[in-house]
């Protein structure tokens, strides 16, 4: 039986208004339930790649389909319901700080309610276990009705991933979630976001500064370079000669995080 990909993208492009090409024509697909690693230079099209995928960064031409699901070029109802399936996990962790955790995470549940709800707090009991449920599974409970603000680096991405589960999506994209984080607290994130994908069966594709962490968490590596495509192949088999062709050059220490802090 052929199943249909989670993602899909075909001769899909992006031209930014400066004529910067954020992709040249990619071809590629992603299976239900894959964890795809992207990695690459600044600039190679990681971000443009994942944020297409929710439209938050239009396509110039070609096409991207979510689950077969054309992904619309302008805003409106059906890219709103294709948003609610997919769950975006931010460098900078997009909370809102002077909320409660608990409040952060219920806005993974907007596109379920009315709006009056989200807007005066009055969310649903049923939504407001799927939020309790989603802190679970990055175990901070206890920091459900703490000031969002008060909370660590990794606690506040934490934050983050719970309400992307909380949207209960079929895709979580999850855009270098590691960057800011120390090297201790980036294995923790790293860890919580495999688990996820291996317990839950959420097609998860993270984009990834450090080699050693797409080497040691990925099940797939995708390597663009410009734009393109350059490299398509298991974490398991990607060798130092494919870093080289990915990067454009040798790689060097700040390609890779603190080994000594891996557990």
């Amino acid at each position: 039986m052929i199943h249909e990909a989670a993602i899909r993208f075909e001769r899909a492009r992006v031209v930014y208004a400066n004529g910067a090409v954020g992709l040249a024509g990619v071809d590629l697909s992603i299976a239900p339930g894959e964890f795809v690693v992207v990695v690459g230079s600044s600039g190679a099209g990681k971000s443009t790649l994942l944020r297409a995928v929710n439209g938050l960064t239009p396509l110039t031409a070609g096409s991207v389909a979510v689950h077969g699901q054309p992904v619309p070029r302008k805003e409106g109802r059906e890219l709103r319901q294709l948003r609610a399936q997919v769950g975006m996990i931010f460098q900078d962790f997009r909370i809102t700080r002077r909320l409660t955790v608990m409040t952060n995470v219920l806005v993974g549940r907007v596109a379920h309610v009315p709006g009056w709800r989200a807007m005066l707090n009055l969310w649903p009991e049923a939504d407001r276990e799927i939020a309790f449920r989603a802190l679970e599974r990055v175990g901070i409970t206890d920091k459900a009705w703490v000031r969002a603000g008060d909370l660590s680096g990794g606690q506040q991405q934490r934050v983050g991933i719970a309400r992307a589960l909380a949207q209960e999506p079929a895709i979580i994209l999850a855009d270098e979630p590691v960057a800011s984080l120390d090297p201790v607290t980036t294995h923790q994130i790293m860890r919580d976001l495999v688990r996820i994908n291996q317990e839950l069966g959420i097609t998860t594709v993270v984009n990834l500064h450090f080699l050693d962490l797409a080497r040691r968490y990925g099940q797939r590596i995708i390597g663009l370079r410009a734009g393109e495509v350059v490299y398509d192949g298991s974490a398991s088999t990607v060798t130092q000669n494919d870093f080289r062709h990915i990067y454009g050059r040798d790689p060097d220490a700040g390609d890779v995080l603190d080994e000594d802090a891996a557990p």
